[in-house]
């Protein structure tokens, strides 16, 4: 069995001291490529360098650079944050763009003090959705897969995706835990859908099952965000110690528990199941 990660952060810091001993786990496991999103100009390089040297000394696991600016950091992006990304995009063959999107939770739900988000300028919406524009329109120029993050803005989405430059090859909507009912029109646009082993947790799946029945089996994908977005304890095949304030990490292995557990839920084999989203993979982001 072969299996890709369409998302994910290996270059983050919560992974760094644990580096050889993830890369080992996930060619043990049968992942051969992962799309390492950058997420502001500040770990772009760091993407960069990971990935190259994953291909000279890990080459069982092929690492895809993606640069972008996630809305998280669209308030604090610099002056030449375009020219910058340009600049990242030129020097790295075969990167796409991402992790880019749109994110009502930070400006509504989020607490003042969440400590994700300490020392950051919350972008209001229509911010946000100028940063995601302008990224999209390079991602459609330069016909590259883009990213999408999206947080309680499926609308406003949705109405950006609809009215911007759009890549021919598509893009993907990682983690996708929108409505049922949007499934179609973002398909028709030419989205893909990621499917997160967080979902697992039973308070998530009764909500989110028929959401990835519905969707259809050339647009799905598997993916991790490790070391964010932790399997339930019961599904997490590979474990890795707990960050110092006490945050779970996600071993990026665990995708082979992501894909059993999609796999149960639509009722194929894994092996099948591995297959069509590793043929997807393909599709949206290249061979590997």
């Amino acid at each position: 069995m072969q299996l890709a990660d369409a998302h994910c952060h290996y270059h983050d810091e919560w992974l760094l001291p644990h580096r050889e001993r993830v890369l080992r786990d996930l060619a043990a496991v049968g992942t051969v490529a992962a799309v390492v999103n950058g997420t502001n100009e500040a770990d772009w390089a760091d993407v960069k360098q990971l990935c190259a040297d994953a291909a000279s000394t890990h080459r069982s696991v092929r690492l895809l650079p993606s640069f972008g600016v996630h809305p998280w950091h669209a308030g604090n992006r610099s002056e030449n944050w375009e020219r910058a990304l340009l600049e990242a995009l030129d020097t790295t063959p075969g990167a796409s763009i991402g992790e880019i999107g749109l994110d009502r939770w930070m400006l509504d739900r989020a607490k003042p003090d969440d400590p994700r988000l300490h020392g950051l300028r919350r972008a209001p919406l229509d911010e946000q959705i100028a940063v995601f524009r302008r990224q999209l329109e390079l991602a459609a120029a330069r016909n590259l897969p883009a990213t999408i993050h999206c947080l309680d803005a499926w609308g406003a989405l949705l109405e950006a995706l609809q009215t911007s430059a759009r890549p021919a090859r598509g893009f993907l909507l990682h983690a996708y835990a929108g409505s049922l009912e949007l499934v179609k029109s973002f398909t028709d646009l030419g989205a893909y859908f990621s499917f997160n082993g967080y979902f697992l947790d039973p308070r998530r799946a009764a909500r989110l099952q028929p959401v990835f029945r519905a969707i259809p089996r050339d647009r799905l994908l598997l993916e991790t965000d490790a070391p964010a977005m932790p399997v339930p304890k019961e599904w997490a095949t590979h474990k890795l110690p707990r960050e110092a304030g006490g945050s779970i990490v996600n071993h990026p292995a665990n995708l082979d528990a992501t894909c059993t557990g999609l796999a149960a839920w639509l009722g194929i084999d894994r092996d099948e199941l591995a297959a069509h989203t590793l043929e997807n993979f393909r599709t949206l982001f290249g061979a590997v």
